[in-house]
C-alpha cells in the first residue's frame, strides 16, 4: 500500500523519537520523468522534508523569477531545498553559473562533478558563497571519481567545504563497503545517496533498499555513530516511469532499520 500524506509534525517527531544526528530526503532525479509539481506530491506522499533537486526540475539556464518560482512551489509544499545535483563543471563559465544558480535558489550544498583543474576555482567559489560542494562518486567506469576516496584525496587538503556525496550504490558496485567509507571519510561527507544494488560489481543495478547486496543496518550504524548531521536522501533510479512503490518500500526499510537501531 502506498502512503498516504504525512505531516511534518509526524516526521519531527519520528526524528526526535529516534535521536538521529541527520534527516532523510529525496534526490529528485529519482522522479526524473515527473513535472516538479508532480515530484514534490510524490516526495510529501513518501513523508520526506528535504529535497535536492537535478536540473530537469530547476534547469541550469533558469532566469531569477523562474528559480524563484520554482523555491516557492518547494517551500508551499513544505519541504526544505537544501541542495541540487549532481552538477556536472566542465569549465570555468559551468562553475560560475552553477553556484550563482545555488546563490539564487538559497541552497545549502552543490552535489557536484566537477573536472579536477577546476577544484581550486571551486574552492574559491565555495568561500565566496558559503555554499558547500560534495562531489559525487559514480563507481566502475567514472573517471574522474569512481570512488569517495579518489575525490578525498583531490580535496582533504582544500577547505572543509570541500567534500563528499557518498552514493553507496556505486561504492558497493566498485567493491567497496559503503560503511567502511563512510567512516573514513566522515570529515568530509556533506551528503549521501542511499540506494540498494543487486549486486556488488559494475554490472550491478539499482534494486529496492532491502532487496539488494548493501548492509543498510551497518551504513546507518556508522552514520549515527559518528554524528553525521549531512542529509540522507534516496535516489531510486529503477522504475523511472513508475518508482514510487520502490521509493516507498525503500524508505519504509530505512524508517525501519532506524527504528531497530535505536
Amino acid at each position: 500500500m502506498l502512503p498516504g500524506k504525512i505531516t511534518n509534525g509526524q516526521i519531527n517527531e519520528w526524528n526526535r523519537e529516534n535521536k538521529l544526528p541527520f534527516e532523510l530526503g529525496l534526490a529528485s532525479y529519482s522522479l526524473r520523468e515527473f513535472s516538479l509539481d508532480e515530484t514534490l506530491q510524490m516526495c510529501t506522499r513518501l513523508g520526506l522534508k528535504n529535497i535536492a533537486l537535478k536540473s530537469m526540475h530547476l534547469p541550469l539556464d533558469s532566469d531569477e523569477s523562474q528559480i524563484k518560482e520554482a523555491v516557492s512551489k518547494v517551500k508551499t509544499a513544505g519541504l526544505n531545498l537544501y541542495g541540487a545535483g549532481v552538477i556536472y563543471m566542465t569549465n570555468e563559465e559551468e562553475v560560475n553559473r552553477a553556484f550563482e544558480y545555488s546563490k539564487t535558489a538559497g541552497l545549502k550544498v552543490i552535489i557536484g562533478v566537477p573536472e579536477h583543474d577546476l577544484l581550486p576555482l571551486v574552492e574559491k567559489k565555495v568561500k565566496e558563497y558559503d555554499i558547500k560542494l560534495a562531489i559525487h562518486n559514480h563507481g566502475p567506469g567514472d573517471k574522474r571519481y569512481p570512488s569517495a576516496e579518489s575525490a578525498y584525496e583531490k580535496i582533504k587538503n582544500m577547505d572543509s567545504r570541500m567534500g563528499l556525496c557518498l552514493d553507496i550504490g556505486h561504492t558497493q558496485r566498485i567493491g567497496i563497503d559503503p560503511a567502511k567509507a563512510a567512516g573514513q571519510f566522515m570529515d568530509r561527507l556533506h551528503d549521501v545517496h542511499i540506494k540498494d544494488v543487486d549486486k556488488a560489481a559494475a554490472e550491478g543495478q539499482t534494486t529496492e533498499i532491502g532487496r539488494g547486496v548493501i548492509d543498510i543496518p551497518s551504513f546507518l550504524k556508522v552514520l549515527i555513530e559518528k554524528r553525521y548531521s549531512g542529509k540522507v536522501s534516496f535516489e531510486f533510479e529503477k522504475d523511472g516511469s513508475d518508482p514510487l512503490p520502490g521509493l516507498a518500500e525503500s524508505v519504509g526499510y530505512v524508517r525501519g532499520c532506524l527504528d531497530m537501531i535505536n
